[in-house]
């Protein structure tokens, strides 16, 4: 009775709108990892330094990034269910405040990267090169924060209002002209000079900017309903609704700056084990994004759907929905997996500039990333999916905390300083945290606690 009860809701028209909202969020996921792929693979010609270095320095900005999106994640909970109870003022006055208080931290982020940029770079790694290198590419690259607050923020109401297609157009103006520039500066085309690092620092924050101003632009022109003007913003500037708001977001950027922390922590446990380590797990970095796209895609057309059913006051429908989308995710995770494994060495002739050794400790984190890519797809499917969409971001930020900072990286921190393990053993360490997850997520979504309508006065 129950699976019946899951197929006659997840089927049909269901999972074509799952469909149709998942693959651009999809494709905008994997241009939005192709922008440091695009770096790693064109540095990659130079030298292991320089994938060390941009690798570091990707997984820095990568950390204030999803600050940015746990801030936007409150909005787009807030405008899913506008959207579901088919109130479009409060869908772009919702859209206006996401940019607002997104833009406001991406402000704190821009001081940090620019006053602050060898500190972070040498909390992974003592090496003076990578470091400075790494430093560089910081200091240029800040100001994308701020790129970043304006595309998250309308992505998010554009996904609400189920038009993703629009922002994944413009984020492949950005990624095409992110490859072209890179091309132009970090090798020296058409007279500049060869800049290296630094040209693909100022080739990503040229490339946002056009993204950005075409993307804004386009939406103003065509007077789309999230095109919110100065007024829509000083109406949302209130307390009720910025209270609101902040309850919502800040769990959920705690939640993220947690879980991106703990990232950037892994990273200096690899460093642990020398620039070999830390150069083929930036390899992974962009990789794993990639990998992982699809789920993403996935989970964030899940939010969206079942964010409208809850709005609507279809709670039944919801709870259904949300279990098939978890069997859904098991099987998409299925063939992503099999299809990474099968591609690793196309992956691996990318990377030119890697030593044999490197080539080989790479290798090995692919297959053990085609077995994590299973591991991960209940948890983030339920996270992102199910559990946001109803606001329960406390839940979730306690289960991160537990799962990754009291278990999965101090047993990391163990094996890498005192056990002296490899790199690949200290990798497949990484994964612990998806199975501490798998149960509190499972439980959590059969209890229907994150149930709950957040537009109601």
């Amino acid at each position: 009775m129950f699976l019946s009860q899951v197929l006659t809701h997840t089927r049909g028209d269901f999972v074509r709108r799952l469909i149709a909202i998942a693959l651009p969020i999809t494709l905008q996921s994997i241009m939005f990892s192709s922008r440091s792929l695009v770096d790693v693979l064109m540095l990659g010609q130079l030298g292991e330094a320089e994938i060390a270095a941009i690798g570091v320095a990707a997984r820095a900005t990568f950390v204030t990034t999803i600050m940015l999106v746990g801030v936007t994640t409150g909005g787009a909970m807030l405008t899913a269910q506008y959207w579901g109870a088919a109130d479009r003022q409060g869908v772009r006055e919702s859209t206006a405040l996401t940019w607002f208080i997104a833009t406001m931290f991406a402000l704190l982020s821009v001081l940090l990267f620019v006053f602050l940029p060898r500190e972070i770079m040498g909390l992974t790694t003592d090496s003076a090169l990578v470091i400075q290198l790494g430093s560089e590419y910081l200091i240029i690259t800040s100001v994308t924060m701020l790129v970043i607050a304006c595309i998250a923020s309308m992505a998010v109401g554009l996904r609400a209002v189920h038009q993703p297609g629009l922002s994944t157009f413009f984020s492949g103006i950005g990624i095409l002209s992110n490859v072209f520039l890179n091309w132009v500066l970090i090798f020296g085309q058409f007279g500049f000079p060869a800049m290296g690092i630094k040209g693909a620092a100022i080739a990503t924050v040229i490339s946002g900017i056009i993204e950005v101003t075409t993307l804004y632009g386009y939406l103003h022109f065509k007077k789309h309903l999230l095109a919110f003007s100065i007024s829509d913003i000083r109406t949302t500037l209130k307390i009720d609704k910025v209270s609101r708001f902040l309850k919502l977001s800040m769990p959920t950027t705690l939640n993220f700056l947690a879980w991106a922390g703990g990232l950037f922590v892994y990273h200096a446990i690899m460093g642990q084990s020398g620039v070999q380590g830390l150069a083929a797990l930036s390899v992974m970095t962009p990789v794993e994004s990639i990998s992982l796209a699809m789920l993403i895609g996935m989970a964030n057309a899940s939010a969206v759907l079942i964010g409208n059913q809850i709005g609507a006051k279809k709670y039944d429908e919801a709870f259904y929905q949300a279990v098939g989308t978890l069997f859904l995710s098991v099987l998409v995770a299925l063939v992503v997996a099999v299809a990474l494994f099968v591609s690793r060495d196309l992956v691996l002739d990318s990377f030119s500039a890697l030593s044999a050794e490197t080539r080989a400790l790479t290798d090995k984190f692919i297959v053990i990333l085609s077995l994590g890519v299973v591991l991960r797809c209940i948890p983030m499917m339920a996270i992102v999916g199910v559990l946001r969409a109803g606001g329960d971001v406390k839940f979730c930020l306690y289960q991160d905390i537990v799962a990754q900072w009291l278990i999965s990286i101090p047993l990391c921190a163990v094996a890498a300083i005192y056990w002296d393990w490899p790199p690949e053993s200290i990798y497949v360490l990484f994964l612990t945290e998806e199975l501490v997850k798998w149960g509190g997520s499972i439980y959590r979504v059969k209890s229907k606690k994150w149930l709950k309508n957040l537009i109601e006065n």
